[in-house]
């Protein structure tokens, strides 16, 4: 045999001994099997959801990590709900909670992206290198000073580099005229846009002297005042034409796990409870700063919260 055939016949063995060899086992795909009784008692347990809370576990997605699905644990008492994200292993065996970053990504990306600021009531400049939202309460003590706060700071000090933008988040277990005074505002709103935040600043200065029974009056005395079209609004205030974008302000305050006022985000950063202009200049700056590099454009109110064994009544 020539040397030419031995190197050919070498070749084709080798050939089909490589195509002989048993191909690795694909990964696993996960297997999204969760216990859900045993998921709930784990929950329970940690979180103190005793039995008046009802809890509810959700089918498992895809998670943001491999080998991890994630899962939603709702928890409801009343008119009261609150999600828990947990990350489950595909065995079912390991839980963690907590939150997963992109190292590409801005951190507060998911945030940013639940965040629905078109036809909110907004003062600033569109663009702005920050965007600041924040979600209120009319009735809540802390809400108006930290109303006054931005009012009287935010636009003086950062006339062009700031837009806030406001949310309803009306607690109503207690405090029971901050819904109608939040469907006020949209009727407010819905007729001159301009006029909110007229609005805003009087029922937070006449916050103490309003009554859920004479809420009514009082605003039939502002619009009147204000030369607003009192018919109008009265027709929007009495059928209640609002109450589904306050309804809507409210559920995304949920997804994205407010449960006190006020809570602002600024750039998606959350801050919960009421926030000292001083560190909250201190953050506008670090996010200005932070846009120009990378192009990328204290005491809680009101918390709402289930009722656990030893935590503290919700504030007034």
């Amino acid at each position: 045999m020539s040397f030419m055939s031995k190197f050919l016949l070498a070749a084709l063995l080798f050939a089909l001994s490589a195509t002989a060899q048993p191909k690795p086992a694909a990964a696993p795909e996960p297997t999204r099997t969760l216990d859900k009784a045993k998921m709930e008692a784990y929950v329970r347990h940690l979180l103190l959801w005793g039995p008046h809370i009802t809890v509810t576990v959700a089918n498992p997605v895809a998670g943001p990590m491999p080998g991890y699905s994630e899962v939603k644990v709702t928890g409801g008492y009343k008119t009261i709900s609150l999600d828990e994200i947990f990350y489950v292993s595909n065995d079912g065996k390991k839980i963690v909670r907590g939150t997963v970053y992109d190292i590409d990504s801005n951190p507060f990306s998911s945030e940013i992206e639940k965040l629905k600021t078109d036809l909110s009531p907004s003062i600033g400049t569109p663009g702005a290198r920050v965007v600041v939202v924040v979600f209120s309460d009319f009735q809540c003590g802390y809400c108006r000073e930290e109303a006054k706060m931005l009012r009287e700071n935010l636009l003086k000090t950062y006339p062009s580099d700031v837009r806030l933008y406001f949310k309803d988040f009306p607690i109503e277990q207690i405090h029971p005229w901050a819904k109608p005074a939040a469907i006020a505002g949209r009727c407010v709103f819905r007729e001159n846009p301009a006029a909110f935040w007229e609005y805003h600043d009087w029922i937070f200065d006449k916050q103490t002297e309003i009554t859920a029974e004479n809420l009514k009056s009082k605003l039939s005395e502002w619009v009147k005042a204000k030369g607003l079209d009192a018919v109008q609004f009265s027709r929007c205030y009495d059928n209640k034409s609002t109450e589904k974008e306050v309804n809507a302000t409210i559920e995304q305050a949920r997804v994205l796990r407010v449960t006190s006022t006020p809570s602002m985000f600024v750039n998606g950063r959350p801050l919960p409870g009421a926030v000292p202009w001083e560190q909250l200049k201190a953050i506008i700056d670090w996010e200005i700063d932070y846009s120009k590099k990378t192009g990328a454009a204290g005491e809680k109110c009101c918390e709402l919260t289930l009722p656990v064994p030893g935590a503290a009544p919700a504030k007034k």
